[in-house]
């Protein structure tokens, strides 16, 4: 499939924008993201993995990443990647286009991938990539972009120049991924909305005294019955 965008045109974006956004600012979506992964990670009770994160944009994530292990951190930004490696440097960073990049295969035992799904041009092909980039066994830790949510409930700025943009519903990424792992288990995380009625439902003034009631619990209903922003997915290359 040929790159309707050139990557020259994406690289100039995901520059501009890490270096305005995630540089300064990591938002809520983002650390429940993490938040997820880390939770994943932990069970496994290791301190000794080869972790990759495809599309680590300012290598935000990387840092917490270490206590697990050996971190490489790949991304299209490489203004941005040049200063994360001076800020990080027991983290192995290669900038580019993950396509084209020359990677060992099978040299990781976990890849992480945060809302990067939605912003390749080839899918099937980039899952394919991420597990041949993984051993026997090895985990893939997928956040993205939950299509339902952000089209029905959500206002999105057009993609700029140079952002792609192709959102999944949670079928058609456990398509996309059964293709190449076994799926271990989606679900949705950090319910979001800013019109419809959800956006009433997901306010903190209509939350506020349920929360102080039940807890978190009426949010962790809304993420089990797929209306949060993110799907989080883990799925294990067959052995």
């Amino acid at each position: 499939m040929n790159d309707p965008v050139p990557v020259s045109l994406q690289q100039r974006f995901w520059n501009e924008w890490n270096a305005t956004t995630r540089e300064h600012h990591v938002d809520v979506v983002s650390i429940d993201q993490a938040r997820v992964v880390t939770g994943w990670l932990s069970r496994f009770g290791r301190q000794d993995f080869d972790i990759i994160e495809v599309g680590c944009g300012a290598g935000w994530f990387c840092e917490d990443l270490k206590q697990f292990g050996n971190v490489t951190g790949t991304d299209l930004s490489n203004e941005v990647l040049a200063r994360a490696q001076q800020r990080l440097p027991d983290v192995h960073f290669i900038a580019g286009d993950f396509f084209a990049l020359d990677l060992a295969t099978e040299a990781f035992d976990v890849a992480i991938t945060l809302e990067v799904l939605s912003h390749v041009h080839d899918q099937p092909t980039f899952v394919t990539k991420i597990a041949q980039l993984l051993r026997p066994g090895g985990y893939l830790m997928m956040a993205t972009q939950n299509r339902p949510v952000l089209q029905r409930y959500n206002r999105i700025p057009p993609p700029k120049l140079g952002q792609l943009r192709r959102w999944v519903d949670k079928k058609q990424l456990r398509s996309l991924l059964a293709a190449e792992f076994d799926v271990v288990e989606i679900f949705s995380v950090t319910p979001k909305a800013n019109k419809g009625l959800l956006r009433i439902l997901h306010s903190r003034t209509f939350n506020r005294p349920i929360r102080a009631i039940a807890g978190d619990r009426v949010d962790r209903f809304k993420e089990a019955i797929g209306l949060g922003w993110t799907l989080m997915a883990l799925a294990r290359k067959p052995v």
